[in-house]
């Protein structure tokens, strides 16, 4: 039995007590105990080991809807001769130019570097879709023996494309069902499969049904939707209907799928989402640092589909991602107030329900029976602070580097902002030795 004391405490029970000034969490095993009071939980469990929040935040960890473990070894990185002007070309220069020299090790040292970053800044779930070209069978696998090792939650598929030719093409689906028959084997509380797809360009109506073939109805799909116009232009182009209408026709859509981005998508591809219980992640970062649009979060919240946010890896901080959120729907509305409700919804209540699809135990919230998913923020406010007004703290206060202790499904994964049972300069030199290896195969070079 843990107590972790000493904190404002945020549960975002809305069905229970929101705030306490000075608050507990219970927890043993994998589960919540009980939520409460300091005093009174310290006199209930007053043999129960004390974690000491030393004053700051006691909160729900964070969930991530989307990111590429594949891009994790991309930090400072720049390739010979790589110029973008356009989508396309960040995609085909950048992005396939390192997947397609992913190896297994590469695979397993992003998952490596992206778990370890995940656990610094409170993230404790989520939804990785993977590519590494160069060896695709076993890098699902690699990857989940990496979330094992570090504790993070994580929902993993392969990204399904026809741009490298049909071999390729045919392991990626295979490593889509294959890990999805481990997942239905091994019922892993902390591991979960979706079946991966790129963007619809890069995505034949013969690999579609290969796909929905392979999974046979077991999993949702993850896939990337309209982030480009490329892939608007495509579908009008050659198959006479708009992205989301194509994968409707395939049978992608549903309760249990995410549709990544869906920046250009009209009022009826809105209606179509929602019909079907398909779930969207925006991405805003990456969305503005490609230059490819904004995602419609507004209209897509009114007509009540669930929008949850992700961060395409541009980082791995959350609360990151918020701020760029809410400012680029400000900015695109020309309004200063809109966007709080939907943004925040996004991150602390849509990507639980998101979660909750996939992995049997409830997360975001602190209650009893709850996955024991914790963070403490380093935060100490120096006006008002209760359940009314923390979104506002988080907002314009906190960022994922304020995060000083990170429990993940009952674990303690970082106290005190030392990973505990990690050894992280030894991670992080093995990790640097293999994004030697992988620039160097880029750009002909030693590094």
């Amino acid at each position: 039995m843990y107590l972790l004391t000493n904190g404002r405490l945020i549960t975002r029970d809305s069905e229970g007590k929101g705030y306490y000034e000075h608050g507990a969490v219970a927890f043993e095993g994998t589960k919540i105990v009980e939520v409460g009071e300091e005093a009174a939980l310290r006199a209930k469990y007053a043999d129960a080991e004390v974690i000491d929040a030393r004053g700051g935040v006691i909160m729900p960890a964070f969930i991530n809807a989307h990111t590429h473990i594949y891009s994790a070894l991309a930090r400072g990185l720049s390739i010979v001769g790589n110029n973008p002007t356009n989508f396309y070309e960040v995609l085909d220069g950048t992005w396939w130019a390192m997947d397609r020299k992913l190896t297994l090790e590469g695979s397993r040292a992003s998952a490596d570097a992206l778990y370890i970053d995940c656990i610094k800044q409170g993230v404790t779930t989520i939804f990785d879709h993977h590519a590494a070209y160069a060896e695709i069978p076993g890098s699902l696998f690699e990857i989940a023996e990496s979330a094992k090792k570090f504790g993070i939650r994580s929902c993993l598929c392969y990204e399904v494309s026809d741009r490298d030719g049909e071999e390729k093409c045919l392991q990626a689906i295979k490593e889509n069902a294959d890990f999805i028959s481990y997942c239905e084997k091994e019922k892993d509380p902390m591991l979960a499969a979706m079946f991966g797809g790129h963007a619809l360009f890069t995505i034949s109506d013969k690999t579609f049904e290969r796909m929905v073939e392979a999974n046979a109805g077991r999993t949702g799909f993850h896939i990337h939707v309209s982030e480009g116009m490329d892939d608007v232009y495509d579908s009008l182009r050659n198959y006479g209907c708009r992205p989301v209408k194509r994968l409707m026709d395939h049978g992608i859509l549903g309760e249990k799928t995410v549709l990544g981005h869906c920046i250009h998508v009209n009022s009826a591809e809105i209606d179509i989402i929602k019909e079907t219980g398909t779930m969207v992640v925006n991405n805003p970062e990456s969305n503005m640092s490609n230059a490819v649009g904004v995602c419609p979060v507004l209209p897509l919240s009114k007509a009540g589909i669930t929008v949850g946010l992700g961060t395409d890896a541009w980082t791995n901080d959350m609360v990151e991602s918020l701020k760029a959120a809410l400012c680029v729907q400000r900015l695109h509305a020309c309004l200063p107030n809109v966007a709080w409700c939907e943004v925040t919804d996004m991150l602390f209540r849509n990507n639980a329900k998101i979660a909750g699809k996939y992995f049997p135990v409830e997360l975001g919230v602190l209650k009893a029976g709850a996955a024991a998913d914790i963070i403490v923020m380093d935060y100490y406010p120096y006006t008002p602070f209760s359940d009314e007004n923390i979104d506002g703290h988080i907002l314009f206060g906190m960022t994922g580097k304020l995060c000083r202790t990170t429990i993940g499904n009952g674990k303690v994964l970082m106290k005190d902002r030392e990973l505990v049972g990690i050894d992280e300069l030894a991670e992080n030199a093995r990790i640097l030795e293999v994004s030697k290896k992988l620039w160097g195969s880029l750009n002909n070079r030693v590094y």
